[in-house]
């Protein structure tokens, strides 16, 4: 994939942002924002997208086990959509399974206390589901 990829992990309160390299390679944690209402949310992600020359947004749609949707997935999908009212820039979701969990793992590894490093663990999870789908983009080539 040529060009940078942002990807979106929503959650009740905080949506964490990624964003790749411009090569859309590496995956880099961006910024945490604060859940406002879904249009709000979606125009700071559309500005986020065109001011970090983003060419594809990917927004992470968690699904159970046994890869249905589900209420959260179902907000995924909300988001996606308004995202796509305010912006030109494609949007795709993204299963983002145990993401969460994944990103509290690394916190861990790291040293990092949980309960301080909320924010940190919105854009990792975010970072996370940016990297899942980097990787599978390189491996369909």
């Amino acid at each position: 994939m040529k060009g940078r990829v942002m990807a979106v992990d929503p959650g009740e309160k905080r949506l964490g942002i990624a964003v790749s390299d411009p090569s859309g390679t590496i995956a880099n944690p961006l910024t945490v924002i604060q859940h406002v209402a879904r249009l709000v949310d979606a125009a700071t992600i559309a500005q986020l997208a065109s001011t970090n020359e983003v060419v594809l947004i990917v927004v992470g749609q968690p699904l159970d086990s046994d890869g249905n949707v589900g209420p959260a997935s179902r907000k995924a999908s909300r988001l996606a959509e308004a995202i796509r009212s305010q912006t030109n820039i494609p949007v795709v979701l993204w299963d983002e399974s145990g993401s969460t969990l994944k990103a509290s793992e690394m916190l861990t590894r790291m040293g990092s206390v949980r309960r301080k490093n909320r924010s940190k663990l919105d854009a990792l999870a975010a970072t996370v589901i940016l990297q899942d789908f980097l990787d599978a983009q390189s491996a369909r080539i």
